[in-house]
Parts: structure tokens; sequence; C-alpha cells
């Protein structure tokens, strides 16, 4: 009897992972004949999601503009930069110490403020503190990213393994300072606009859209139906992963579809026009 519903509780899994598993292709295979033609064509369409793409704030690829502007680029990547950091140092899910939390704190908070003063260039009547320029949005994109990772990751192990390290991959200073000496190298390797590299990277940022959302709604997955806690290997994370991307490419489709019909276009905001419509109120006072 205890083996019979065994095999039951076993045939049910197999049948809901090919469930999954065809949905995620045939919602892949509509997404990819749907959006522009072009692997940077559909890492464009991700970054169309979650990015303005104004041409004026982004770096280019040859005459093309990156799949998503510079905060943007230097969010995902560094956020992809440091996923991979701290996976290659096993699983590790405790997070930063303190005085690293405060230091990825004001990254963030710096990337808040780069943020709202870009803003603001765009509002004649507010103040900027200062002239905000494509590396400045770079380099306070890359330390958000880094900090998302590095509470992201240890939020995600924590919440689907049975067993990790009580440990932090940010631990130790030359954790950091390595770390740091990458998100620096990738910013530069940016800054220089060598096409070849800047049509990886645009490749990896739309990557890093992906992985991050995945796992994101994996983790809600796994907390909705009550299985925290349970899984004691990657490969045992298939049914939660599928269904984290699953839900991930739903929301940029939504996205995309939504952002297309008011736009008719597939490319970023025209920075002229977006200007113009925050300062509306602007052109109202005056014709009054």
């Amino acid at each position: 009897m205890i083996m019979d519903t065994s095999q039951k509780q076993q045939k049910k899994a197999s049948t809901w992972r090919w469930v999954l598993l065809s949905l995620a292709v045939t919602l892949s295979i509509a997404w990819l004949f749907l959006t522009p033609p072009g692997i940077l064509g559909k890492a464009n369409a991700v970054g169309y999601a979650v990015c303005h793409r104004i041409p004026e704030r982004s770096f280019n690829i040859g005459n093309l503009e990156m799949a998503m502007c510079a905060r943007c680029s230097g969010l995902f990547l560094g956020a992809l930069l440091g996923l991979v950091f701290q996976v290659v140092q096993g699983r590790k899910g405790k997070m930063p110490p303190i005085p690293v939390a405060i230091l990825f704190g004001v990254f963030a908070l710096s990337w808040v403020l780069d943020g709202i003063n870009s803003f603001s260039m765009l509002m004649p009547r507010i103040p900027s503190v200062y002239q905000t320029q494509n590396w400045t949005r770079l380099v306070t994109g890359t330390g958000m990213g880094l900090a998302i990772s590095a509470i992201l990751l240890p939020a995600f192990i924590q919440t689907m393994f049975n067993d990790w390290e009580e440990t932090s991959g940010l631990s130790k200073w030359y954790h950091i300072l390595t770390l740091l000496a990458l998100a620096a190298i990738l910013d530069v390797l940016i800054l220089f606009e060598i096409p070849i590299i800047q049509y990886l990277l645009s490749l990896l940022s739309a990557v890093s859209v992906l992985v991050l959302l995945t796992m994101i709604y994996s983790m809600v997955l796994v907390m909705v139906f009550k299985k925290e806690n349970t899984y004691a290997s990657v490969n045992q994370l298939f049914m939660p992963l599928v269904g984290g991307f699953i839900i991930a490419l739903i929301q940029i489709g939504a996205i995309d579809l939504a952002r297309f019909l008011m736009t008719g276009t597939w490319n970023g905001f025209n920075i002229a026009i977006l200007s113009a419509i925050i300062n509306l109120d602007k052109v109202a006072v005056a014709f009054w």
C-alpha cells in the first residue's frame, strides 16, 4: 500500500514536470516568434520590459544601443556578477555581515540619489545636484546590482535547501575587494564600448533579468506551496525553477505587449517627448 502511494506520487510529480516543461517551451517559442529578430533583438525585448531604453542614456554597440540603459545595464550585470561570485563558493546561505551590509546599503543609496538627480534633469524647475553622466549611472547601477545579489542568493538558499553553510560568501575582506575589482573591470569594459564586448554584455544583461525573476518567483512558489527547506540538491529544484521561469516570461511578455500597444515601437523612449510629458503642467500654466 505504501509502495502504491509512493508510485502514485512519483507519477503525479512526473506528469507535472512534463506539463510545466511543455508550457515553458511553448511560451518560449511564442515569445521568440513575436519579438524582434536576431539574438540582440531578443535581448532588447527583455530590456524593453524593465528599462526605458532612452538612447541618450545608453551605451552603444556600433550604431545600436545596448539592450538596456547605462543604469539598468550596470544593475543587472552587477547582480549577475555578484550571484556567480557567490555561487562558485558553494552553498553559503548566511546574509553578509553588518559592515558589508552597510557598504551595500551605501551603494543602494547612491543608486537612488543618482536616479533622482538624473530624473530631475528632465524637470528644469527642480535643481540637479550634479550633472549625471552615463558613467555615473553605470557605476551606481553596478553597485545596486551587487547589493541585490548579496541579499537575493542567501535568501534563495535559505528558502530552498534543507542544508547550507552557516557562513556568507561575502564575509571576508578579500571577498569584497575581489568582487569590487571584478565590478570595476566590468564597468571599464562597458565604458570602452568595444562592439563585441558590448554585444556579449548586452546578452548577459538580458539573461540576468530572467535569472533574477526566475529566482524570485521560484521562491514565491515554494512558499505558497509550503515547500520551504525541502530540497537537498539543485537537481530537485526543477519544478519551482521552471515554474518561476514561466511566471517571469509571462511578466516580461505582458509588459512588452502593454508597452508596444502604447508606443507602437520596440525602440526606447524619446527623451525629448518624455521630458515634454513630464513638464505638461508647466506648458498648461504658460498657455493659460
